[in-house]
């Protein structure tokens, strides 16, 4: 079947790969002209590298640094404190944390999506097309130029201000600026530069420099979060805060800020903090906005997926992931469809899948690792027969812990018993495959491979371990 996509962000994409691979033609419709670098870093964690790696994704290739662990240091003192270890990440959830820059991630799914070799047609982008309107019932897309395209499916991956969102429910529902932290700055500083200087060449020495840290003033509503990407030679810089005043309710990715702006919302910080920040040359600003779960995802055969579905905050850096996860479950859910008369269905088993999952997730954004979980996350974990997380390490569980992978699959097989993964969807060498068994997630690695386990049922159960090298070429 056609499938147009609104948005060539890292969801859009994600769902190309997928739906590529699933059999169907993709077209991407993207309101940019994708020329512009945003200077932010961004994780991507266990959750996702353990199906992205087997789809293709190379993380050396893309220069991904693996996490060693989050710590949360004191802002005056700079003394260490509380410390999550992610140095065991493969053993325990299969897969490392990884730091990336956003263009490197972004990259690597383009390619993967539009390469004219391996599954499935090509996706095509189409740029400096936005999406204004949508019809759930054609079903159609109307672009600003006022150019009608008719498809079989259309996802809106658009983001947060996507009108798809009133075109599902019916009535507008815009984001609002967040109560807790309703403004962020990000820039970027070069190991490089840190070096040079006497007195912030210690915030490039390991093993602090190896680690995501947490510089966080809870009476202020204030935080500072770092961490490396580019093969290390790139600092990532998040500043959270809470403004009075500052309602704006749209962003701007290239809003430009002076760094004596971000040195004084974190006045009172240590003196070598603020000599790190001070080392920056271009700083971005803009809202922390959020809105609420909404009630469905779809109507007729046009879906929402990513920020359009569930606006996320940045405290547990899932956004962009939990986008990965949705991108996933739409090819998978698609998998099998011959006729528009079965999107509808499809488009039910693919909420079914990611609703509740997601909404977790996006409520738990509004709170850092070191802040209780939110009480209204109970209505989405209960109907997954899950516990609100009651720690840092529960919440950590809660995120990287979900096989996005064996939840489609149990569904789709739930729904039609002959129902199969897609051939060629997951392009790695399978190193072994048992069947009637299902172990706990995990793996075994040593110094050059890692062993990636997860979950493929057909009509019996069967966990394939693919095997794959950290080094090796992507396909």
């Amino acid at each position: 079947m056609d499938v147009a996509i609104a948005g060539a962000g890292i969801t859009g994409l994600a769902a190309a790969i997928s739906l590529r691979r699933s059999g169907h033609r993709v077209t991407i419709y993207e309101r940019s002209s994708m020329n512009n670098e945003l200077g932010a870093a961004i994780n991507v964690p266990p959750n996702v590298g353990r199906f992205l790696v087997p789809m293709g994704l190379d993380p050396v290739k893309a220069r991904f640094v693996k996490s060693k662990g989050m710590r949360f240091d004191s802002y005056t003192t700079m003394e260490a404190g509380a410390f999550h270890d992610h140095s065991r990440n493969i053993d325990v959830w299969g897969a490392p944390l990884y730091y990336s820059h956003r263009v490197d991630l972004h990259e690597s799914l383009k390619r993967l999506a539009t390469e004219p070799d391996g599954v499935g047609v090509p996706a095509k982008v189409v740029l400096k097309s936005e999406v204004v309107r949508y019809d759930p019932d054609g079903p159609s897309l109307t672009l600003a130029n006022g150019s009608v395209v008719a498809t079989d499916l259309i996802i809106a991956a658009d983001g947060i201000h996507s009108v798809a969102v009133g075109a599902i429910l019916g009535h507008s529902n815009p984001p609002q600026p967040a109560n807790h932290n309703n403004c962020c700055y990000r820039f970027l500083i070069t190991k490089a530069e840190l070096e040079a200087h006497e007195d912030t060449k210690f915030f490039v020495e390991p093993p602090g420099s190896l680690i995501c840290r947490i510089y966080a003033d809870q009476k202020r509503s204030r935080r500072l979060v770092t961490y490396p990407c580019r093969d290390y030679e790139v600092i990532n810089f998040v500043g959270i805060c809470k403004v009075e005043n500052f309602s704006d309710n749209k962003e701007d990715w290239q809003c430009s800020v002076n760094k004596s702006e971000v040195l004084k919302v974190f006045e009172g910080y240590h003196p070598s903090i603020l000599a790190v920040i001070d080392k920056a040359t271009e700083v971005k600003r803009w809202p922390l906005l959020y809105r609420p779960p909404i009630a469905t995802w779809h109507k007729g055969r046009l879906a929402v997926a990513g920020d359009a579905a569930h606006p996320m905050l940045p405290h547990h850096g899932q956004g962009g992931s939990q986008g990965i996860e949705d991108g996933l479950a739409l090819g998978l859910t698609m998998h099998g469809v011959t006729n528009p008369s079965q999107i509808e269905k499809r488009l039910e088993l693919y909420e079914k899948t990611r609703r509740n999952r997601a909404s977790s997730i996006q409520v738990l954004s509004n709170f850092g690792y070191d802040e209780a979980a939110p009480p209204d996350l109970a209505a989405f974990l209960e109907a997954e027969g899950q516990p609100i997380p009651a720690s840092m390490g529960d919440m950590v569980k809660l995120a990287y812990g979900h096989d996005n992978v064996e939840r489609v699959v149990s569904i789709m097989t739930e729904f039609d018993p002959d129902w199969k993964l897609p051939g060629g969807f997951f392009p790695a060498k399978t190193a072994s495959a048992m069947t009637n068994a299902k172990p706990a997630i995990g793996a075994v690695t040593g110094e050059t491979d890692s062993i990636v386990k997860f979950h493929l049922k057909g009509s019996s159960a069967i966990v394939q371990e693919i095997a794959l090298s950290e080094g090796v070429e992507s396909s």
